[in-house]
């Protein structure tokens, strides 16, 4: 086998993980994180979330609320590899910085608290790392507490997930009794003494031979149905070997086919380091991904990991500090050095690389260069955003941009002094700047500044960071939410004529719009547009048709019954007519822009309100009033579980209703009630609440 030194010397890229931390709130992954850093030399004392004295959440909003609201990145090394390591956030609120962050990642590991499960931000995260095509690997945590069961997490995430988790350990001892874990590859007991931060390895205790080696037999079974070398290997000897079956766990993670899962209890250092061990063998460096795809004037483009090649780097985050503008990149092809000039394709402007550092939280240590593989942050450019591609000026490439989620909830902010409202603009400006998921805008009828942003929780920490960071007097007014409306019931043959003349070329324009419902999603609110053309015989040209849908798409921005956007409809072009000489594209745009107000105006609409799935977990002594104030805030239960002395409620709740709720709850259960939220999508609002959001 080749040493990790021969690796280096071969391809260093090899030896490079780049992955990220995902887990529901309160599962442990921060604290992973510090373990991680303590074990790997990268920190000489272990920081404690109960303390404030994490290294990850350093943010002083993240200390005083004890939860992780901005991903931080860090790197460390472990057995001659370099770990580049990005903890994420996981309150619903700030599921962005979690999509901005899979992006650029090659892996991740996902904890869940072996009580919980899966919770409903595990699968949320899950589902975006889904998306992004990232191999995973399960670290089922605190496995020291009352009622933590490995089987039962493992359970939730074959039934919730929809993954086949592949468990290769077997845990010793139960609960308070938890001392280490059976590693079911080596057929070893691997047992953490109180007070040391490393194990003692030794042969299968004997009260848990039968149990190893059933649950081994178990492990090779489910390997062999997705492998076909371990499938060979075991039909010929009714068994797999150690080596035939991490090879082929590898190789069915970076499929996405399977999920290895692994247990510890992160707080108490046990279970850390078969965890770096499982990162290392299992997850892939950024050789095993394949080339990155950009596109450059329509064509598709890709780019290898190699330094050699012309520079593709992607950035994911921004952030303004004290020691100036710190841009965070990924460095997917080339090598980046200090003083270099990059392009940034999307800006068409050149940025010069005053420093590269790599980050640990918010300390950094500067380096000369960043090559293919890397997570960097650079100082220099002024006006890269996140989701901007850096390149070679002489290789444009543009790659593609994180998703950014549409805002549901809207806040009214002001300065209190007129010394501050001069400086209020360029705050937020910046703000919006670091956290696309935030849009600041003006409110064309009231001139009020409109914050809006993904949760209550998300413009709470917003607004607090503008207070902390400008020491300025900011007042905020009630949150509002992002109302939407559909078409209920649509009109056909609505005819619009676009005729203008006032000397020289006019401008013609003659069509006729059908205008329906499109269908509605799982909790019946509307979806999309749709825009198709019907017209035969060449009577409105194609050049023409694009500019009645651009015009259509321009008319979606104002709905007819509050000026709210509107979604969930089909618009076909039936018929039209062109003038030879005062047609223009400009002329069936604006045509198409007007004639689809007015159907809008002559079809029956209805207004649709964002939706959230809401699991509230309270004492069983309180569930009749809890059940109760969620009826009374239109919510609808789909479902109530107990367990342990205390139910689990789920309920489908209108956001707008969900405001001050966690004082609610508080009150009702003297604390002892805790709630999390996931968005579901919009949903129709009952004619009677209609009619009073309408009128205010």
């Amino acid at each position: 086998m080749r040493t990790n030194l021969q690796r280096h010397a071969t391809n260093p890229l090899t030896d490079v993980r780049n992955l990220g931390i995902l887990a529901h709130v309160d599962a442990g992954k921060t604290t992973v994180t510090e373990r991680i850093l303590y074990l790997t030399g990268a920190t000489h004392k272990r920081g404690e979330v109960h303390e404030g004295t994490t290294v990850t959440d350093f943010d002083p909003q993240e200390r005083d609320r004890g939860i992780t609201i901005f991903a931080a990145a860090v790197s460390c090394d472990w057995d001659g590899h370099r770990l580049n390591l990005i903890d994420t956030p996981g309150h619903v609120d700030f599921a962005d910085e979690v999509e901005r962050s899979l992006r650029v990642l090659d892996g991740a590991v996902a904890v869940f608290d072996a009580v919980a499960g899966v919770e409903p931000q595990s699968e949320s995260v899950w589902r975006q790392a889904d998306r992004h095509g990232v191999p995973r690997i399960a670290f089922v945590n605190k496995m020291d507490r009352a009622g933590a069961d490995l089987d039962t997490a493992v359970a939730s995430i074959r039934e919730r997930l929809g993954t086949v988790p592949l468990v290769v350990q077997l845990p010793i001892g139960r609960e308070d009794g938890f001392t280490g874990v059976v590693d079911l590859l080596r057929m070893r007991s691997l047992v953490w003494s109180p007070g040391r931060d490393t194990f003692d390895q030794g042969p299968v205790p004997d009260a848990l031979q039968e149990e190893a080696h059933r649950r081994r037999r178990l492990l090779e079974e489910a390997v062999a149905e997705l492998h076909p070398v371990a499938l060979e290997e075991f039909c010929a000897r009714s068994a797999v070997s150690t080596p035939t079956l991490a090879a082929a766990l590898r190789e069915i993670t970076n499929r996405g086919e399977g999920v290895v899962v692994l247990c510890g209890s992160a707080y108490r250092n046990r279970g850390i380091e078969p965890l770096l061990q499982a990162v290392v063998a299992y997850l892939p460096s950024p050789l095993d991904v394949p080339p990155v795809r950009g596109s450059l004037d329509g064509a598709e483009l890709e780019r290898a990991a190699d330094p050699a090649a012309p520079l593709a780097a992607l950035v994911f985050k921004v952030n303004a500090t004290a020691t100036g503008r710190m841009t965070y990149l990924r460095v997917y092809a080339g090598t980046i050095r200090k003083g270099d000039t990059v392009l940034d394709v999307g800006a068409r402007r050149t940025e010069r690389i005053g420093r590269i550092v790599r980050v640990q939280a918010d300390r950094h240590a500067e380096v000369d260069r960043a090559v293919a593989g890397d997570i960097v942050a650079v100082i220099g450019p002024k006006g890269a955003r996140a989701g901007a591609t850096l390149c070679a000026p002489t290789a444009p490439l543009v790659l593609e941009p994180p998703t950014v989620a549409d805002p549901v909830v809207s806040v009214a902010v002001e300065a209190r002094t007129g010394l501050d409202a001069d400086r209020l603009a360029p705050a937020l400006a910046r703000l919006a700047e670091e956290d696309p998921s935030l849009v600041v805008r003006t409110d064309p009828e009231t001139g009020q500044t409109v914050l809006s942003g993904m949760g209550e929780l998300h413009l709470e920490v917003a607004v607090e960071k503008i207070r902390r960071a400008h020491g300025m007097d900011v007042g905020v007014g009630p949150p509002r939410v992002t109302y939407r409306e559909t078409v209920v019931r649509g009109v056909s043959g609505l005819l619009y004529r676009h005729v203008k003349q006032d000397g020289g070329a006019g401008q013609f324009a003659h069509v006729v719009l059908d205008v329906e419902p499109l269908g509605t999603t799982a909790d019946g609110g509307a979806s999309g547009f749709a825009f198709r053309s019907a017209v035969v015989g060449g009577r409105v040209p194609q050049e023409y048709v694009r500019a009645v849908e651009a015009g259509c798409r321009d008319a979606l921005t104002e709905g007819p019954l509050g000026g709210h956007p509107v979604s969930g409809l089909r618009v076909t072009l039936a018929d039209g007519a062109i003038h030879p000489k005062d047609s223009s594209e400009m002329a069936f745009r604006t045509a198409g822009r007007f004639a689809l107000r007015e159907a809008l105006r002559a079809a029956v609409m209805a207004l649709l309100e964002p939706v959230v799935e809401v699991t509230v977990t309270v004492p069983d002594d309180a569930v009749g009033g809890v059940l109760g104030d969620l009826a009374a805030r239109r919510g609808r239960i789909s479902g109530s579980t107990a367990r342990g002395g205390t139910a689990v409620i789920t309920a489908t709740v209108p956001l707008a209703e969900l405001f001050g709720y966690a004082s609610r709850l508080r009150s009702r259960t003297q604390g002892r009630g805790t709630f999390t939220t996931r968005a579901t999508g919009y949903a129709a609002v009952p004619a009677s609440v209609s009619e009073q959001i309408l009128a205010r």
